[in-house]
């Protein structure tokens, strides 16, 4: 028996990194899952690998810039499985945020109106589309991947922060509006996330590993385990919160790194 047997889920973002941990993870724990990526080559491979692991899964091409696409994947899940209970709102225009997201005097006008589409308006249709499913079904769980970038200041990305920043606090609207109907929302800020397919970054995860209090680096399964725990009846009274998965990264001074150097 899995956790979240009986359920129904959509994970966004699902063809890569977090997204494609967290689809496989919560198709493991019994979830029937739609596994949503603008990548739809990459959506049907991780949907193909949850099935020949013994789960159920849709892969759904989806793009959250889109208003209609966004509301046509919840469609698409409530047509293939009869309902919805957990939406995982994980796609976010990184690779705008890695390329074009230039510091505050620099910052393209465009480049932040996209961003703030993909990564605040996308979660804000795909919630507006699934929770009446969800209270039609007694309640729901979402669960949207905010970031530790929308918590602190830094040089760039500035539009990929701040829509994360927003996307924290559109969760405790939510929450607020929906939770005597059973919807619970809560949001998850990542740390720095060591991606496999993403090699080559060495230097970086050694200056980030100095200033985590964990032995290691964050993985995206990390991101899975909780998001099981806020899609599951385990996680009932827990509404409105932003959790921090960022091996300790914000619960420190800034300078402790510097000094720790200096005692070992």
């Amino acid at each position: 028996m899995g956790r979240l047997d009986g359920k129904i889920a959509i994970i966004t973002g699902a063809a890569a990194g977090i997204g494609r941990a967290t689809a496989r993870r919560v198709a493991a724990e019994g979830a029937r899952t739609v596994v949503a990526d603008l990548n739809a080559a990459g959506a049907k491979e991780v949907a193909e690998a949850i099935s020949s692991a013994g789960g159920e899964a849709t892969a759904v091409q989806a793009d959250l810039a889109e208003v209609d696409s966004v509301r046509a994947m919840v469609e698409a899940a409530v047509t293939a499985y009869g309902g919805l209970d957990i939406l995982h709102n994980n796609a976010a225009a990184t690779a705008l945020a890695a390329t074009k997201d230039l510091p505050v005097s620099a910052a393209d006008p465009d480049v932040w109106d996209e961003t703030m589409r993909v990564n605040l308006r996308g979660a804000l249709v795909a919630i507006q589309a699934a929770v009446p499913h969800m209270i039609a079904r007694g309640g729901g769980s979402v669960i949207n991947t905010a970031s530790g970038a929308g918590l602190t200041g830094d040089l760039r990305p500035p539009a990929y922060g701040a829509s994360k920043a927003a996307l924290v606090s559109l969760t405790r609207y939510a929450a607020a509006e929906f939770g005597k109907q059973g919807i619970r929302c809560n949001a998850i800020s990542p740390g720095f996330i060591v991606i496999p397919d993403k090699p080559g970054r060495d230097a970086v995860h050694a200056t980030m590993l100095r200033h985590a209090l964990t032995p290691r680096l964050g993985r995206p399964e990390d991101i899975a385990a909780l998001v099981v725990f806020l899609a599951s009846d385990e996680s009932a009274f827990i509404t409105g919160q932003n959790i921090c998965v960022d091996g300790g990264m914000l619960a420190h001074q800034p300078f402790l790194a510097d000094f720790k150097t200096e005692w070992t």
